[in-house]
């Protein structure tokens, strides 16, 4: 059986761009078609508290202003997902930081030509993952749960 106590976690964010342009169902549908699942979801217009939480370890840096301003602008959907090894999974879904650098098939690569909106947020570690699952979700919003395909997509027998 797939042990999902040694899956991994981490967040997803469609940011504003994204939601504005209509392309929630398509980066969702991604994730899904990976294997991936989802664990938690919201609707959210994120706060400066928020943001700043986020952001935290980019509050020196001369960009940190114009992010907050970013991610505050419009709706946001935020999702913590959970599989083997997904932090590194989905950071190759996502691409390269800017659409006009990403290579094709990822989604920056395939949906972002912006080198200031960049469509998604994917945390880069399990302590990134750690900490900003929590900053948007209780641990009563996140739901655990066997998907009645884990046979197939972890190749594992029950």
């Amino acid at each position: 059986m797939h042990n999902t106590a040694m899956a991994e976690r981490t967040l997803i964010i469609i940011k504003p761009d994204a939601v504005q342009r209509h392309m929630a169902g398509e980066i969702i549908g991604r994730f899904e078609k990976k294997g991936f699942k989802l664990v938690a979801a919201k609707l959210i217009q994120v706060s400066k508290e928020l943001a700043g939480q986020l952001y935290a370890v980019h509050r020196d840096k001369p960009f940190y202003e114009g992010l907050i301003k970013y991610i505050c602008s419009a709706p946001v959907i935020v999702m913590a997902w959970q599989a083997e090894g997904i932090i590194s999974m989905a950071r190759k879904m996502l691409g390269a930081t800017f659409g006009y650098e990403a290579q094709p098939g990822t989604i920056r690569g395939d949906f972002g030509c912006s080198q200031r909106h960049n469509l998604v947020h994917g945390s880069d570690s399990p302590e990134s993952a750690e900490r900003e699952i929590k900053i948007f979700f209780r641990p009563d919003e996140i739901i655990d749960y066997k998907l009645a395909n884990e046979y197939w997509l972890y190749g594992e027998h029950n």
